[in-house]
């Protein structure tokens, strides 16, 4: 009976130690999500805006993985590419490209696609569908329809604007049917009238059907064709997506956000006007300073402005 006793009292020790245990167990494992949520919480806190990968382009092709965590370390929360070349983005497979994304807690939002034809476009859409982009924009005039005069350093475009609507619609219809966005980015040349009298981008935006098509508007290039970015908003509401937050200093050159005279915190009062759903701090070059650097300095100024 004592050895039963015995028995009995040493299982009911064992049982309570074990419970208490898995108590403590489980209490840990409810701290630690805490704190693992916490710590995502503060991180995605601190990230902010969006990136055009233009800017780091150099860098891009050197090192593609250690160019995206400086740009992620940074601060910047989405991405824009430029980097889409016979199916993949930056050489890396559109599933490779967008997982390594995720692992450094970088969204893809768009990606533009200057090689996109009415003939590839199925096949240069489905991959951006597989990267996870939402918008597929084309950045200039389409197949070969873009100039560029290396002695003036100035652009234009062949074919006319009726035309390049006509692609453009086409274009947005099989985006659509991919289930992306289409998106047409400006320069300066589509603000000017042309030799018909027509302002491109005017025709664009009245011709364009916004079911399919609609538009990134890059403003350093309006600025720098002495258009106002507020007066195309409150003529043609919701119909620009995506801005390129891009700032010109005195010499009509590209400088980092804040830097320059771009009035930012006043085309910022009208975004709901505009439908702008992102932006993408871009700068085409930086000429003194490292692409790394200047990103970090736009990005500094961002909230500063006004920016979320």
């Amino acid at each position: 009976m004592k050895l039963l006793r015995f028995f009995l009292l040493a299982s009911l020790l064992i049982i309570s130690a074990i419970s208490c245990k898995n108590r403590e167990s489980k209490s840990s494992t409810k701290e630690d999500l805490i704190d693992v949520k916490e710590n995502t919480k503060t991180q995605n806190d601190s990230q902010l805006g969006g990136l055009a990968l233009y800017t780091v382009r150099d860098a891009m092709d050197e090192d593609v993985k250690s160019t995206l965590k400086a740009v992620a370390e940074i601060g910047y929360q989405n991405i824009e590419a430029a980097g889409y070349k016979e199916g993949k983005y930056y050489d890396m497979t559109p599933e490779d490209f967008k997982m390594y994304l995720q692992e450094l807690n970088l969204t893809p939002i768009s990606t533009h696609q200057s090689s996109v034809t009415l003939e590839n476009a199925e096949i240069e859409m489905a991959a951006a569908k597989a990267a996870g982009f939402e918008y597929f924009v084309v950045p200039i005039p389409p197949m070969g329809l873009f100039n560029y005069d290396n002695t003036t350093n100035t652009m234009s475009m062949s074919g006319g604007a009726e035309n390049l609507a006509n692609i453009l619609n086409k274009l947005g219809k099989k985006a659509s049917d991919a289930e992306l966005k289409l998106l047409y980015h400006n320069h300066d040349f589509e603000f000017v009238e042309d030799e018909e009298g027509i302002v491109p981008i005017v025709y664009l935006l009245e011709n364009c059907d916004p079911k399919y098509v609609n538009f990134q508007m890059d403003l350093f290039w309006v600025t720098k064709a002495g258009a106002d970015p507020i007066a195309y908003f409150e003529k043609y509401p919701g119909r620009f997506k995506i801005w390129h937050v891009k700032d010109m200093n005195e010499q009509g050159k590209f400088a980092p956000v804040g830097k320059g005279t771009i009035d930012f915190a006043k085309i910022l009062a009208s975004k709901e006007k505009s439908g702008m759903k992102y932006y993408m701090v871009e700068q085409d070059m930086t000429f003194t300073m490292e692409p790394l650097e200047a990103i970090q300095v736009s990005h500094d100024a961002l909230k500063t402005i006004g920016f979320d």
